[in-house]
């Protein structure tokens, strides 16, 4: 008799997905795999400000785009909730006439649920059952309606409508309405992701490839324009003929989708990124210039100012003990996590009534709280260890409490260490706009290099996606604990999910603007017109203080306004994809074509950005744009090149007659001296004076 193992693996290997493009072809044979993830307002006004735009020039782009009016966003993510205002249909028209969809009834879900807004919804668990068995409706609806949160959360962030008066919990992140950045398009939901079976399986939902790639393939079949997906692997990078977002997304190009994807939440090592075929947008985080200020006064007098969004409020003016969380455990507790609040690790006798400080690392920020409440503790202060530096993610804690800088820990720690009988009061938190520098590179978004081909850069650009307001499950808490029974209508989250739909958003609206460009022509508008200086002018840096490169946000800051006239563009077509694919690795991704002998390097892909991996010696690429701008244009190059590394760019100069007329280039990168591997970054600019069509150049040496 087969162990149970044995047996859940004979059954994976009879469970093997086959995808199907629309002519009926098999293009890959894989076993499904549960190794996916979701990569867990202000932010669009932000985007207009780091563009350097006022007033009414922020909403230019939307106002051209009819704010994406008719183009189709799809969502492949946990569901969504349709009852939201972020989802009302008032005042739209009818309803495209290239939809093709249906709106899937289930579980608290029926017909009546879509409208001219929402015009389509479709769950997929056949893989995630094959695995789990049946789904325990405890926890999630049989049916596209989001359970979890996330889906509703990435949707509305794309796409809602505005609704005024939007806030999370307590009040904080209100103010002006809450808006999607392409209000005027609708949306489908693919509900593609459900809870992971256990102690708290609202914690954490996984997706299946099968269940993936049969949502991508309705999806395309359903008409829709823009493919949002807020989800990435976990463990290591499978090969891309392995993938199933890679697959269905290459599937989904050829026929004009274009496909924006998270780069994951590993960072700050390297080599971290998800999402690395270049036919998907692969989109990092970083900050806005928003924060959620709470002074936190010690007893000797000295303020420090944490971040916070939760409710709760310590009475005023009284100092409360404060202890330090691997002063407080029960005994048995391992030292390397006695400071981290880990479930039933702080005894009551030592946290009663004390301000406990706890820090980040293993374990969630929310249960960390969760677990001082537990205890009696009277708040939480929650530290950033050394690798997380000044980001500082919020929640809607189960008690009063704030978070600190890694500074701000050091600071605490050492006037418990000083005192001895320390003491702390945390004040009232407000919301504070306009905060500098920023936007900053968060330290949780995954970094490049790409460790499935080095010669291509990921990720591709960086939005908006640290404390980001956006609508939320009323079937979920917003900390998604099953001992938070608190309900909202609006929740703030951080993590590549949020950066990501800004992406699609500002992809439906250059769609909405060029129906016929192709996926590869509209990520070329964002790359070369991405910013890699913050607010002031300045580079932008990470939250470390250190200036960020290439690998942390690809090509750099998004800017939609720019976006929308970006004068060149790097196009790339269905057999160029495949050309890459064969020549990274030998991957044929389309057995109708055969790979050549000699394929081109994957550093010819025509790609907005340029990578040259292990230099040694001279190399030659070649680079092809078209005039999107004006009929006649001029562009001269200039050229930043990468320490130890010589660019030249051949001719200098190109002249375009006419819209869509076509010129090639060449760059050739010859190395001086040897290197150890590590990457430098510099970049090469086409101007004619009006447009700055910037390519970021990452070049590693033998």
């Amino acid at each position: 008799m087969d162990s149970p193992q044995c047996s859940l693996m004979k059954k994976l290997r009879r469970y093997r997905v086959q995808f199907r493009l629309t002519m009926g072809e098999v293009v890959s044979t894989f076993p499904s795999k549960g190794r996916w993830s979701p990569h867990t307002t202000r932010s669009w006004e932000f985007i207009g400000h780091e563009e350097g735009l006022k007033g009414q020039e922020i909403d230019s782009l939307r106002s051209k785009a009819k704010d994406g009016k008719d183009v189709i966003i799809g969502m492949l993510d946990s569901g969504i909730w349709p009852e939201s205002k972020s989802f009302s249909d008032e005042g739209m028209g009818p309803i495209p006439k290239q939809w093709k969809g249906i709106c899937q009834e289930g579980d608290s879900f029926n017909s009546s649920n879509c409208n001219k807004k929402l015009i389509g919804a479709r769950y997929y668990l056949k893989a995630y059952e094959a695995y789990y068995g049946a789904l325990n409706t405890t926890y999630a609806y049989r049916s596209p309606r989001d359970h979890d949160g996330h889906g509703t959360h990435t949707a509305s962030t794309a796409a809602g409508r505005p609704v005024p008066g939007a806030a999370a919990l307590g009040g904080f992140a209100g103010g002006t309405p809450a808006s999607g950045g392409a209000p005027l398009a609708r949306l489908a939901a693919y509900k593609v992701c459900w809870p992971i079976p256990g102690p708290n399986p609202n914690i954490e939902n996984t997706c299946f490839e099968a269940d993936m790639l049969a949502a991508i393939d309705d999806a395309v079949g359903d008409g829709v324009g823009v493919l949002s997906i807020s989800i990435g692997s976990v463990g290591a990078k499978p090969r891309l003929d392995k993938d199933g977002i890679a697959i269905g997304a290459l599937h989904a190009a050829r026929r004009g989708v274009v496909v924006a994807c998270s780069a994951g939440n590993n960072g700050p090592a390297p080599a971290t990124a998800s999402n690395l075929a270049p036919w998907v947008i692969t989109v990092g985080a970083s900050s806005i210039d928003r924060a959620f200020r709470s002074p936190i006064t010690l007893g000797s007098g000295m303020t420090i100012t944490g971040q916070t969004v939760t409710p709760y409020q310590l009475k005023k003016k009284k100092l409360y003990p404060l202890i330090y969380a691997g002063d407080a455990v029960v005994p048995g507790t391992p030292t390397n996590v006695s400071g981290q609040c880990l479930p039933n690790s702080l005894s009551p006798e030592k946290a009663r009534g004390k301000i406990v400080v706890c820090l980040r690392g293993s374990g969630l920020r929310v249960a960390k709280a969760l677990e001082v409440k537990r205890a009696g503790g009277s708040a939480i202060i929650l530290g950033n260890p050394l690798a997380y530096a000044n980001e500082v993610p919020v929640d809607a804690l189960l008690l009063p409490g704030t978070a600190v800088s890694a500074n701000g820990t050091i600071a605490i720690l050492n006037y418990i260490n000083s005192s001895r009988r320390p003491t702390a009061t945390i004040g009232r938190a407000h919301t504070v706009l306009d905060v500098r520098p920023s936007p900053v590179m968060a330290q949780f978004s995954s970094r490049g290099p790409n460790v499935l081909e080095p010669n291509l850069l990921k990720p591709d650009i960086t939005a908006p996606g640290l404390n980001i307001l956006a609508a939320w499950s009323e079937a979920s808490s917003p900390t998604k604990l099953d001992d938070d029974h608190r309900r909202v209508k609006f929740n703030i989250l951080s993590g590549t999910s949020m950066s990501c739909p800004h992406v699609s958003a500002t992809a439906a609206l250059l769609k909405s603007l060029y129906p016929h460009w192709s996926s590869a022509a509209i990520r070329s508008a964002m790359m070369t017109t991405a910013t890699v200086n913050d607010a002031n002018g300045g580079p932008i840096i990470n939250a470390a203080g250190q200036v960020a490169g290439p690998m942390e946000y690809g090509s750099g800051h998004i800017r939609p306004n720019h976006a929308a006239d970006s004068g060149l563009i790097y196009d790339a077509s269905y057999e160029d994809y495949l050309l890459f694919g064969c020549a990274t690795a030998g991957l044929q991704f389309d057995p109708s074509f055969e790979c050549p002998k000699c394929p081109p390097s994957p550093s010819n892909l025509n790609h907005p950005s340029v990578t040259v991996a292990n230099l040694s010696g001279t190399i030659t690429v070649r680079r092809t744009v078209t005039n999107v701008g004006q009929s006649k244009a001029q562009y001269r190059v200039t050229v930043l090149e990468p320490v130890s590394v010589s660019v030249k760019i051949r001719p200098k100069t190109l002249g375009f007659k006419a819209a869509g007329q076509r010129k090639s280039f060449f760059i050739t990168f010859k190395a001086h001296g040897k290197g150890n591997g590590e990457y430098v970054a510099g970049s090469y600019t086409w101007s004619d004076g009006v447009h700055f069509v910037r390519s970021p150049v990452v070049v590693s040496l033998a």
